[in-house]
């Protein structure tokens, strides 16, 4: 069954406590009910319930993936990590867990390893598109423009909508001194949704017409 049949998410959620009261031993209840949690943005039960199930079943890759999105919620790197890494454990040519180690690789600064991990995801998915953006964030952390711009263009050729991409083209023109170029990546990542850093727009802002 799927939310599309219940009146709302709650009445989805008790659904699902009724079917892990008769079988509690389900990864699959348990795992739902996890993501039914984190819809109703209940953190704190979307994390037991994803417990619960790798309990149930050690190797469900995508409950160690949830778990570790919870804990970069809260800003705990080190879980997300772990989790991650259990995930890519579970399950062979699976790039999700690989983009997000990348991810907090690059959280800490370490872009060397940032793109050793995304480069494994993309090994797996040629066009994911996230690992993409997180190798361009990296060379533009170790200062070589000229790789960030080319994995950043390669992105957006194959997701137009992509944001960050365009994010990362503006950082790289203003380190150029390109403003019109980082002015017009600048707005079209804001334009599809994406939160630029308000320092980086500050500094653009003595540069538009």
């Amino acid at each position: 069954m799927t939310t599309k049949e219940f009146a709302s998410i709650e009445e989805y959620i008790a659904f699902l406590h009724k079917e892990i009261d008769e079988n509690p031993e389900c990864a699959n209840h348990h795992y739902n009910l996890g993501v039914a949690l984190l819809s109703a943005r209940d953190w704190s039960g979307a994390e037991a319930a994803f417990l619960e199930c790798i309990r149930n079943s050690s190797r469900f890759a995508e409950a160690y993936i949830q778990l570790g999105g919870i804990c970069m919620q809260r800003n705990d790197l080190e879980g997300c990590m772990q989790y991650n890494k259990e995930a890519a454990q579970c399950r062979a040519k699976f790039p999700v867990p690989w983009a997000n180690m990348a991810f907090v690789h690059l959280q800490q600064g370490e872009a060397e390893e940032a793109i050793k991990c995304a480069k494994k995801a993309l090994r797996w998915d040629p066009d994911f598109v996230q690992a993409q953006a997180t190798i361009a964030s990296a060379h533009y952390m170790l200062g070589e423009l000229d790789d960030s711009e080319k994995v950043s263009k390669k992105a957006i050729a194959s997701y137009p909508t992509f944001a960050p991409a365009y994010n990362n083209l503006a950082l790289v023109a203003l380190e150029r001194g390109d403003f019109d170029v980082a002015i017009e990546n600048v707005d079209k990542a804001i334009e599809l949704g994406f939160e630029v850093d308000p320092n980086f727009l500050a500094e653009l802002a003595p540069h538009r017409a």
